[in-house]
């Protein structure tokens, strides 16, 4: 629910430190997959993020055991399994910091990335506490973000990966859309706002998906996962803004990450 924009406003920046990104049935193994070398890189949406249960030794990079790369190495069994992803994590990150067990002896790669380039935190805490015509600037500023600098940041993140693991499937997830136009929420956002947000989204797919098939990788779209269960939609896979756990917000509960990201990550792997 929105708050006032007296009250909301001593609580932005608790929102803007926090929100950065941060029903499939188990897949049986195969020969393939139980012997494959698997290695989850990404953001706070492959980390898992608002699923819960969080790896106590992940500290800040909130590595849920619900998140997809949890799910699938659980019912795949691979040879090996390195989980890297963190949330907060732009495409400078996954370059420094989490390509560590990335080898020649990779043969599985998953990871999604550019949402907090994109600055991600900002748009959505703009957008939540302020104006409709700030919040529509501030996206469409984003949005030329994405389309500017955007592509050459995942063109040197994933040259990056293919040089470390020259033979490995590299598969890169999208993002959902947040909101169901027209939907159920009777406060919060504008029309106007959601539909924004909605474009954002489809943009950074597309501008993703564009530079993934320029570097031979695999993309899975999450979009249809998503659809009919975002926010707004009466029985949403992600969180809106949870002032309990700021850091939760707009990122896939468990059942996004099971109904949503899993069966699109097993589905290109």
């Amino acid at each position: 629910m929105r708050l006032s924009r007296i009250t909301a406003y001593g609580s932005s920046l608790l929102l803007a430190a926090g929100l950065t990104l941060a029903g499939a049935g188990a897949a049986q193994a195969d020969s393939s997959t139980a012997a494959a070398n698997y290695v989850a890189l990404g953001d706070s949406y492959s980390s898992g993020v608002g699923a819960g249960d969080y790896d106590g030794g992940s500290g800040d990079c909130k590595r849920s055991n619900n998140a997809y790369p949890v799910l699938w190495a659980a019912a795949n069994s691979p040879a090996s399994f390195d989980f890297t992803a963190c949330s907060g994590a732009v495409t400078s990150d996954v370059v420094n910091n989490q390509l560590g067990p990335v080898n020649s002896g990779t043969s599985l790669v998953s990871l999604s990335i550019g949402g907090n380039d994109a600055g991600f935190a900002d748009v959505m805490t703009t957008c939540v506490l302020q104006s409709e015509a700030t919040c529509v600037a501030r996206v469409e500023e984003a949005k030329s973000f994405v389309t500017g600098t955007l592509p050459g940041r995942l063109a040197s993140t994933y040259t990056a990966i293919r040089d470390k693991a020259p033979d490995a499937q590299v598969v890169v997830l999208g993002y959902p859309r947040f909101y169901q136009l027209d939907g159920s929420c009777l406060a919060g956002l504008t029309e106007v706002e959601r539909a924004a947000i909605n474009s954002a989204a489809d943009l950074l797919n597309e501008t993703t998906q564009k530079s993934v098939a320029d570097h031979g990788f695999a993309f899975a779209d999450v979009t249809g996962n998503f659809t009919g269960h975002e926010i707004c939609s009466g029985d949403a896979w992600l969180h809106s803004v949870n002032w309990t756990n700021i850091g939760e917000s707009y990122h896939p509960t468990a059942a996004g990450q099971s109904g949503g990201y899993l069966p699109a990550f097993t589905s290109a792997a």
